[in-house]
This record gives C-alpha cells, sequence and structure tokens, in this order.
C-alpha cells in the first residue's frame, strides 16, 4: 500500500551543514526550502545547491522523499525554481502562499512541460500546497474537491503568513492555544483534504524542546485525521513518526476487530467490549493492521 507520509522535515537549501544531516534523520520526507528559509540574495546559491542534493539521491535509493518549496506565485522566482530543480527529479513541491486550486494547476502545468523536457514520467512529482496563508485561500478549500489536481498530495495549513496576511498581531490565544480564526482555516483544511480525497498535514509544532507537547499534540492531530505533520527541527522528527502510527493498542484491538467479524461474516453490526462496531470500524481496523505491517516491513 501507498503509506502517508508522518513527517516533513524543513531543511534550507543554501545551507551546505544542514543539508549534509539529512541522510541521518529518519523523516519521511524532507522540504528542501528555496523560500522564506534563503534571502533573496542567496536564492540562486539555493537554487543549485538543491537541485545537485537531489540529483546526488536517486529515488530508488532515498530513505526520506525529497520535496521542495518553491517561492510563491507572487514572486518572480517560481518558474526559476521549478527549472532549476525538476531535472534532478524530486519527489514533490511544495507551493506556499496558494489562493486556491486554479494556482496549484497552473504549478501542475508548468511541471507537465518540465517534466516532458527532462524525460520524466508525467505526473512524477506531487504538489502539496500551503492551502490557507492568503486571506482569500480558507474560502476555497471546498474547491479542491472537484479540481481534478492528479497531483495533489495534501493539503496543509499555516498561520504565520495567514496572521500577517490579515494584520494580526498573533495567532495564538491568552492560554496559548491557537486563536479562533486558526482553528477554524484548520478545520477547514481538514475537511477540504478529506473532501477531494488526498492526505491532511498538519503545521509545526513551534517549541521543538518540547518533545511531550509535540507527540500529544501529533496524537491528537491523527485522532481528529490528519495523516502526517510538518517538522521545524530534527529532534521532532521521531516523536511526529511515533505520533503518526499505530500504537500497539491500536494495533492489537484492530486485529480483535477483525477476528470477530471474521468469525461472524454475515454480520453487520457486532459487540466488542461494550462498543457496538460496524463495517467502517472493520475497513479501519484493516487500514491500522495494513499501516502497521507496511511500516514494519
Amino acid at each position: 500500500m501507498s503509506l502517508p507520509l508522518r513527517s516533513f522535515l524543513f531543511i534550507p537549501g543554501d545551507s551546505e551543514k544542514k543539508l549534509g544531516k539529512v541522510d541521518g534523520v529518519p523523516a519521511d520526507a524532507f522540504i528542501l526550502d528555496l523560500e522564506d528559509a534563503v534571502a533573496a540574495a542567496r536564492k540562486p546559491v539555493a537554487r543549485e545547491m538543491v537541485p545537485a542534493f537531489i540529483g546526488d539521491r536517486p529515488r530508488a535509493s532515498r530513505k526520506g522523499q525529497l520535496w521542495v518549496r518553491v517561492n510563491p506565485l507572487d514572486t518572480p522566482w517560481t518558474l526559476d525554481d521549478l527549472a532549476a530543480i525538476v531535472p534532478s527529479a524530486p519527489d514533490g513541491i511544495m507551493l506556499p502562499k496558494v489562493n486556491g486550486p486554479a494556482d496549484v494547476a497552473q504549478v501542475s502545468h508548468y511541471l507537465d512541460a518540465l517534466e516532458a523536457a527532462s524525460g520524466l514520467e508525467r505526473g512524477a512529482i506531487k504538489i502539496l500546497p500551503v492551502a490557507t496563508e492568503t486571506a482569500i485561500s480558507p474560502f476555497r478549500l471546498g474547491d479542491y474537491a472537484g479540481a481534478g489536481l492528479k497531483r495533489l498530495y495534501g493539503l496543509t495549513w499555516g498561520a504565520e503568513d495567514l496572521s500577517s496576511a490579515v494584520g494580526a498581531s498573533g495567532n495564538t490565544d491568552a492560554s496559548g492555544e491557537w486563536a479562533l480564526t486558526y482553528k477554524m482555516v484548520r478545520s477547514l483544511c481538514l475537511l477540504g483534504a478529506h473532501a477531494a480525497g488526498v492526505e491532511a498535514v498538519d503545521t509545526l509544532f513551534v517549541d521543538f524542546g518540547d518533545n511531550d507537547g509535540l507527540i500529544a499534540s501529533s496524537r491528537a492531530a491523527r485522532g481528529e485525521g490528519f495523516s502526517g505533520r510538518i517538522a521545524i527541527h530534527p529532534a521532532q522528527v521521531e516523536g511526529i513518526n511515533l505520533a503518526f502510527s499505530p500504537s500497539s493498542e491500536e494495533v492489537d484491538f484492530a486485529r480483535r476487530v477483525i477476528d470477530l467479524f471474521a468469525a461472524n461474516p454475515d454480520a453487520g453490526t457486532l459487540g466488542l467490549d461494550g462498543k457496538m462496531l460496524d463495517i467502517p470500524h472493520l475497513k479501519q481496523s484493516q487500514k491500522t493492521i495494513a499501516m502497521h505491517e507496511a511500516r514494519r516491513g
């Protein structure tokens, strides 16, 4: 089965030191950044370093997928970024500050041409838009469901650029939780992703020194329906991977559910541990076991 990516770790695209540490980090995917982590004067340097780094790691031998965050479409750098990196065959593109599906479709068309010019299979490079960073974008999250975007891996969201876009002085409330606007767009991102049949990727956990908080937050996100999360520090990766993988208790329960339905093949609903179970519970249990077995292998 094709497993969802649990952890996406940001790496500045112009940092030789940080790029050199990638092979020792167990992230499911790395996002080599050409946008916010790279100053304007350094973007040409990053545009050379990133494809060289990817090109040295053929797809078949990559321990983790290699994605690239390009600069947004309202800058003069997007096409230069894509033209530089596509020949190296990255696994995906993170597209920031999208206004909606039309922006993703535009970049997909660019990728069609660049893949053909590079001799790559059409559609090999996926797209993960940061789908909530402009004021208009939350209103268009439901439109991804009918947009026919075959490259769309999933949807993720961000709070920092959105708070800037609306002129907010912050994005958390007095308790330190997301303020109402950001809770709302997070939920809409989750629903928009599932409506479109793609993965929902949660945004970063800011305090990279709080591993317990990271794991608790990530487990809660997985329980809501997110399949992975962005990391901003290598120390966060193992906690995210753990939280977005089935626990031993979940695996044990899933096996019991599957065994129960196997023993009662004509039943539509069954009771277990005081709970009523039906076919959706069986399907979820089968998915849990499939994920567990694939990760273990």
